[in-house]
């Protein structure tokens, strides 16, 4: 994917779609050693390796979020190993309240799991 920068990944965006993108942006920011890598389709956060990424398709709030086990609540609209240790989660959130304690949680523990990589933390492929 190619680089790009926020205001060509939100342009042309509803306004209840940019707030959704943005409290997740956020969110991300606000986690600690966190990389903003944005592309012209989403946006992703690292630490070294990509834990979550995000990008709005037909007013959903489409997420990834890669995790050393497999999440049933809440439910994934779907799951598929990335490595041999690690499994993306997708959620498509219609509603901002939808990106509740619970989706933070699991992007915190990606966040501390998986952004580290194998070759600094030992924890994810």
């Amino acid at each position: 994917m190619a680089a790009s920068n926020w205001d060509e990944l939100t342009g042309g965006l509803a306004d209840d779609d940019l707030v959704k993108i943005t409290v997740f942006r956020d969110f991300c920011r606000g986690l600690p050693d966190v990389d903003e890598r944005i592309q012209t389709s989403q946006v992703a956060y690292a630490r070294v390796r990509v834990f979550t990424s995000g990008y709005i398709k037909s007013h959903y709030l489409e997420l990834g979020v890669e995790l050393l086990r497999e999440v049933t609540d809440p439910k994934p609209r779907t799951t598929f190993a990335t490595s041999k240790r690690v499994t993306m989660h997708r959620y498509s959130l219609r509603h901002l309240e939808q990106f509740d304690d619970a989706i933070r949680a699991l992007i915190r523990e990606a966040s501390e799991t998986v952004g580290p990589g194998t070759r600094t933390g030992g924890t994810a492929d």
